[in-house]
């Protein structure tokens, strides 16, 4: 079977991708209103469309060959913007615990500081591994899960629990992807400036 080689990635900011993504950061906080709210369905709302076009977005780089190094940054910070919208505005509204908060923020703190070393020994940023991936989509399913049972309190008994353990797990994945990122990081600070390791444009382990 053929295998399809990964379009390369350009230097263009102007594309089509690049402008769903922006349409995408630029939802973060009217979803972040909605939440705290209480507007819980609206906000379910905009939390699908802003799915649907991170779809859109990755679907079109490839066919129109639009893959650019800007949409390969833009796409995690908006995953990360809407994680952490979603746990400020539930924790404002006390649906979820406040250390599960705490827990899934000082990561994302750990990470910042980390790759602001790696870029000061002049190292990029890791690839995107199956553990981060997994964090982020267990978090993808189980906060939205909460807002669900916030919404229709009819199904709370279900999509609450159900919610805060997917949610759990994710903060236990996210922060084991942290601390691959972090034996990586601390073997690449005893490489020699420019004899680094592959590296990748997300920041997400």
């Amino acid at each position: 079977m053929e295998h399809r080689a990964e379009p390369e990635a350009s230097d263009r900011i102007l594309t089509v991708p690049n402008i769903l993504s922006f349409l995408r950061l630029a939802l973060v906080p009217v979803f972040l209103v909605l939440l705290v709210e209480g507007e819980d369905l609206a906000a379910l709302a905009v939390l699908a469309l802003s799915g649907f076009t991170d779809f859109l977005d990755g679907y079109l780089a490839r066919r129109l060959n639009q893959v650019s190094k800007l949409g390969q940054l833009l796409d995690p910070a908006a995953d990360r913007l809407y994680i952490l919208a979603a746990l400020l505005g539930l924790g404002w509204r006390d649906l979820i615990p406040l250390w599960l908060v705490v827990v899934i923020i000082a990561r994302d703190v750990m990470l910042i500081a980390l790759a602001a070393w790696l870029a000061k020994i002049g190292h990029g940023a890791f690839p995107v591994n199956w553990v981060g991936k997994w964090a982020t989509a267990c978090l993808f399913v189980g906060l939205p899960l909460l807002m669900l049972a916030a919404a229709f309190p009819a199904t709370a008994v279900v999509t609450q629990p159900v919610g805060l353990i997917v949610a759990i797990l994710g903060a236990a994945l996210y922060w084991w992807a942290g601390g691959l990122y972090l034996l990586q990081t601390v073997r690449a600070s005893g490489i020699p400036k420019g004899q680094t390791e592959p590296q990748s444009d997300t920041l997400e382990p």
